[in-house]
């Protein structure tokens, strides 16, 4: 491996929790973004000729550290000498293995200080989730912006005041003592939604998943459901991730191909994963409540992991836990993945007929799932033609390679130049 794929790794690996540990530190995000970013820089420079240190990710961390004083003291914003001095007793003494040294003790994760940091009233909704994607989620702008439907332009906007805000309103690098928790939890709960998601469905690159993602999620939902063991939506959320993540590695086959539900060998789904999401689930009915989102996200997720083969889906449970999400989250997201239950349980025709008044809503034309569901429909109801436009409109929509080649090998069948294929409902409801 080289030092450029090496350092890679390690930024997939290390970033967020190296970033955040800055955050913490320096109570300026934005600093913290600029002096790790020269470390890497430095990083590419010197490993190299010298070879990766025992700790990068240690190495990372004094390096932006000591870039940070340098930027604090060009820019006068020490309080005295003797905070320069301070601090760079404080650098001098570091060893590499402080990263390392971080545990994974709740109140004591710096990524988890980060996440309540970004999730924190001051500022606007759209702005935390979107703020946290970027900083922890390793989402670039793009991304997220994709993520929001929203143009880039507005996104990078509103992250660029998102941090200015965080630093003139003075707010802490902390996680809230227990009482400030409600007006932060959603917030959280979305981060982390989105960030698993991202990393299960890839909006770009080569590879349809992004394990690393997937991990870093399921990792902090395991804290956030340890220090708020009454929300109920926390176990929801990771029972949802566990769920979903046991069919990771079934989702591919050996050169990276998409495999959708029905040609997915269930032998290779992860058991302990479905058996804990299936135990958080269980956990949620011993106390009377009204399922949230992420619980019943979570039920149509578990409908598939109990389901002994493909042909035996319960569709129908499916869809009518659609019906109770849309009732919560009335969305077009959830209106296309409960038109694709839908199809499967009543037919193609009723799938169709369900995704009809989304046709003019401006945001679908910017959804690929959209399309890519209608494209789906059209093609089990006989219509060829508007079939292939649908694929053609949702190939143009996607930007990673191995989502494109899932479609072109369904345009290629419809031009009858391949052979045919298993149906396949193309979206989360049925990878």
């Amino acid at each position: 491996m080289s030092v450029n794929q090496s350092l890679g790794a390690i930024v997939r690996e290390s970033r967020g929790r190296v970033l955040a540990a800055l955050a913490v530190e320096l109570n300026d995000l934005a600093l913290a973004e600029d002096a790790l970013q020269d470390a890497l820089e430095r990083a590419l420079e010197k490993w190299p000729e010298a070879g990766l240190p025992g700790n990068p990710a240690g190495w990372l961390f004094k390096t932006a550290r000591r870039r940070a004083i340098d930027l604090l003291r060009r820019a006068g914003n020490f309080q005295s000498k003797s905070d320069a001095v301070r601090y760079e007793v404080h650098a001098d003494g570091i060893v590499e293995d402080e990263v390392d040294a971080l545990d994974d003790e709740p109140l004591e994760d710096e990524r988890l200080r980060l996440i309540f940091t970004c999730c924190h009233p001051a500022l606007a909704e759209p702005a935390r989730v979107a703020l946290t994607l970027k900083t922890l989620g390793r989402l670039s702008t793009v991304e997220i912006a994709r993520a929001f439907l929203v143009p880039e332009a507005t996104m990078a906007q509103r992250l660029v005041r998102a941090k200015h805000k965080i630093k003139a309103a003075g707010i802490p690098y902390q996680i809230p003592p227990p009482e400030l928790w409600p007006e932060r939890l959603d917030s959280v709960l979305s981060v982390l939604y989105l960030i698993f998601n991202e990393g299960y469905a890839a909006t770009a690159g080569n590879d349809i998943v992004r394990a690393e993602l997937c991990e870093e999620a399921i990792r902090l939902g395991r804290i956030v459901s340890r220090l708020a063991p009454d929300a109920t939506e926390a176990g929801g959320l990771l029972a949802l991730m566990l769920l979903h993540d046991s069919r990771r590695i079934a989702r591919t086959d050996a050169d990276g191909n998409i495999l959708t539900l029905a040609a997915q060998d269930r032998k290779r789904w992860d058991r302990p994963a479905i058996d804990e999401g299936m135990h958080q689930l269980s956990v949620l009915t011993i106390v009377p409540h009204e399922a949230g989102p992420y619980e019943l996200q979570a039920r149509i997720s578990a409908e598939h992991a109990t389901a002994t083969d493909y042909d035996a889906t319960n569709w129908e449970s499916i869809a009518r836990y659609y019906d109770q999400l849309y009732g919560l989250q009335p969305s077009a997201v959830v209106r296309v993945n409960g038109a694709i239950a839908l199809s499967y349980a009543h037919g193609a025709a009723t799938g169709l007929r369900a995704l009809a008044p989304l046709g003019s809503d401006p945001a679908m034309a910017r959804y690929q799932p959209y399309h890519l569901a209608r494209a789906d429909m059209l093609k089990r109801a006989g219509d060829r033609a508007e079939a292939m436009s649908a694929y053609e409109r949702a190939l143009a929509l996607t930007t990673n390679a191995a989502e494109r080649r899932f479609l072109l090998e369904r345009i290629e069948v419809l031009t009858g130049n391949g052979e045919a294929i298993t149906p396949t409902a193309g979206t989360a409801n049925d990878r």
